[in-house]
C-alpha cells in the first residue's frame, strides 16, 4: 500500500492480514487472562474470600472492562501502536496517513471491538479485514487507523557520521542546487517528525536525504538522514 505524505514522498507500507492479526490478538488475550486472573486473586485476598457480595461483583466487572479494553489502549498509546502481541508479531497500529495513533483513536478502535467480535469469534471484524481495501476492521474504519507490518531493519544511509566528527561548516556546502520549495519541504518534515510513526519517520528522512544529496557539493555521503537534513537547512539559512 502507498501513502502520500505532505513532503511529496510516497511511503510503501505492508498491511497486516487476518493471520498475523489473529496471532497478535491471541498473544494479547493470553496476557489479558493472566492479568485478569491476578487481579481477581488479589481481590479475593483483600476481600477475605467473600466473593458473593454486590461490591465484589462490581469489582469483577470493572476489572474485566479495564483489562479487556484498557490494556490495548494503554499499550497502543504509550507503546507507539504496539501491544505485546503486536510487538511479538511485528505489527503496529498507525493512523491511515502514517502518523502515530493517539489516545482517542485507540480508544475508539478498541471500544468497537464489541461490534467486531459479533456474533462470535470476531466474525464481523474478520470479514471487514478481508473485504476492505486497507484490511481494516470496523474499529479501524471509525478511528481512521490501519495495522501495518514493520520492516525488519530501520532504513538509514550506508553508515552514520562518526561520533567524534564535528558538524560541517555550512559555508563549505554548495546549496545553490536546492530550491526554496525543497527547503520548505524539509522544514515541514523536521517540524512534524515527532508526530510520525518511527518507520514512517525513518523512511521519509531517508527518501528526502537520498533525493537531495546529489544536488549538493561538499557534504559527506555517510550521514544519518535526519542530521543531513538538519545541517542542510542550516547551510541554506547561512547562505541567506
Amino acid at each position: 500500500m502507498s501513502v502520500a505524505t505532505p513532503e511529496g514522498v510516497t511511503l510503501e507500507i505492508t498491511l497486516a492480514g487476518v493471520g498475523s492479526r489473529f496471532a497478535a490478538g491471541l498473544v494479547d488475550q493470553i496476557l489479558k487472562f493472566a492479568l485478569l486472573g491476578a487481579l481477581l486473586l488479589l481481590q479475593q485476598v483483600l476481600a477475605g474470600g467473600a466473593g458473593g457480595s454486590g461490591a465484589a461483583l462490581a469489582g469483577v466487572l470493572v476489572a474485566v472492562f479495564l483489562v479487556q479494553f484498557g490494556y490495548d489502549v494503554l499499550f497502543e498509546t504509550l507503546g507507539s501502536g504496539r501491544t505485546p502481541g503486536k510487538r511479538w508479531t511485528g505489527l503496529r497500529v498507525v493512523k491511515a496517513g502514517g502518523g502515530p495513533v493517539g489516545f482517542l483513536a485507540s480508544a475508539l478502535r478498541n471500544i468497537l471491538r464489541i461490534v467486531d467480535s459479533l456474533p462470535g469469534f470476531y466474525l464481523v471484524g474478520i470479514l471487514a479485514v478481508l473485504f476492505t481495501k486497507k484490511n481494516q476492521r470496523l474499529g479501524d474504519l471509525a478511528a481512521g487507523t490501519i495495522v501495518v507490518r514493520e520492516r525488519g531493519q530501520k532504513t538509514t544511509l550506508p553508515s552514520a557520521r562518526p561520533a567524534a566528527a564535528s558538524p560541517p561548516d555550512g559555508e563549505l556546502w554548495d546549496v545553490s542546487g536546492i530550491s526554496a520549495e525543497e527547503i520548505a519541504t524539509v522544514r515541514r518534515f523536521l517540524d512534524r517528525r515527532s508526530t510520525l510513526a518511527p518507520e514512517a519517520r525513518d523512511r521519509l528522512a531517508y527518501e528526502m536525504a537520498t533525493r537531495l544529496g546529489p544536488k549538493l557539493a561538499g557534504p559527506p555521503r555517510r550521514w544519518d538522514p535526519e542530521e543531513f537534513l538538519e545541517y542542510l537547512v542550516s547551510a541554506k539559512a547561512a547562505r541567506g
